[in-house]
């Protein structure tokens, strides 16, 4: 209900081709909007759903407590909808807690962080801070996590899989990743992020925290951030065996997460109503968008995400700057794909604001 028509896109795509045959006066770069459109960040922009806003309201009687039962009760509620015991889940100031203390608990001096180039680079940032070397394998030809490659450079402390993969939105199939996971030897942690997990609609693609029971070595990361709307709020989680949450959480400070924004997720791992809606809402504005600009003669990487690549065939630093100045930001620069540029899904309206600055930009 809130995407963006064939008959709205069309109307778009005829602005660019209109303008083209009118006199200078018409054809003029329209006028800067007066607030920027945000889609930089992969956010969610509709924001959380309606029980977990009345949940946090609620918490906020609770300021004055430290958040220890929410705390339990979240690790309960995650343990129960994941079919493993609440000594298998760990809480974090968002996912990226989970991966900071991933690096401080497997990698040091002697014991490598492996990871994808290019991919979110947050692991490989903590890792330095602990002293460890950082190896970066390229994505294969289709986006892919090069697992082969990965599994093969020797002292690999941490091999890091984000899947869906930040910044292409691109998967790695599910097949690959179950073999990559019984070759690795169990004496090299796998961190598996599947931040965008509720995205992911390919079949080729699957959620390993089934596997964790199986795998010792296995931890898997997500977040409150994307499909929930708790980007600001910060929380997290990371699931894995009770040795292993075990030795993360000596690396944890006490009372990381706030009584408000458990709360929050909480209420939003029991609403599941509000992903089945975002997903589809997500779904139907990317797929009208994409088809926008392969009919203007763009290649996008098949996006599995909130967000997706578009490959702009020049240097795409100056593009972002343009576009910034007809009031869209979108993703930065990743070095290792310099051509392409990282758009987040945001609303119908702002996703027609984009194409607008896109079309006058790359005119």
């Amino acid at each position: 209900m809130n995407s963006v028509s064939r008959r709205d896109f069309g109307r778009l795509l005829g602005v660019g081709t209109i303008a083209a045959t009118l006199p200078p006066l018409f054809a003029q770069t329209p006028p800067k909007p007066r607030t920027s459109v945000r889609l930089s960040a992969n956010e969610n922009p509709f924001g959380p759903s309606s029980s977990a806003m009345s949940a946090m309201r609620d918490a906020m009687r609770l300021a004055n407590r430290y958040p220890d039962d929410q705390y339990d009760e979240l690790l309960e509620t995650v343990a129960k909808l994941n079919g493993v015991s609440a000594d298998h889940v760990t809480v974090g100031d968002g996912s990226g807690e989970i991966l900071k203390i991933t690096a401080a608990a497997f990698s040091s001096p002697a014991r490598k962080v492996v990871m994808a180039d290019p991919t979110f680079e947050a692991l490989g940032n903590y890792a330095r801070a602990a002293q460890a070397e950082v190896v970066k394998v390229p994505l294969t030809s289709a986006y892919e996590h090069d697992l082969e490659k990965m599994a093969a450079v020797p002292g690999a402390g941490v091999i890091y899989i984000c899947n869906p993969n930040n910044p292409t939105a691109s998967i790695t199939s599910k097949d690959k990743v179950r073999a990559f996971l019984q070759s690795v030897p169990q004496s090299t942690m796998v961190l598996v992020d599947e931040a965008y997990f509720h995205y992911a609609d390919s079949p080729d693609y699957e959620s390993v925290i089934p596997l964790v029971q199986m795998r010792p070595n296995l931890i898997v990361a997500r977040t409150f951030s994307k499909i929930y709307g708790m980007a600001g709020l910060r929380c997290g989680y990371g699931i894995a065996q009770p040795g292993v949450i075990e030795k993360m959480n000596h690396q944890k400070p006490w009372d990381s997460v706030n009584v408000i924004a458990l709360a929050g997720a909480r209420a939003s791992l029991l609403d599941n109503a509000h992903v089945t809606e975002g997903r589809k809402r997500n779904s139907d504005t990317r797929n009208e968008v994409v088809s926008a600009l392969k009919q203007l003669g763009y290649e996008v990487v098949p996006s599995q995400a909130n967000f997706f690549m578009v490959n702009i065939r020049r240097p795409v630093r100056p593009v972002i700057n343009a576009i910034r100045e007809q009031g869209v930001h979108v993703g930065r620069l990743f070095p290792a794909l310099p051509e392409y540029l990282r758009v987040t899904i945001g609303t119908p309206q702002e996703m027609q604001s984009f194409l607008s600055a896109f079309r006058t930009v790359m005119a």
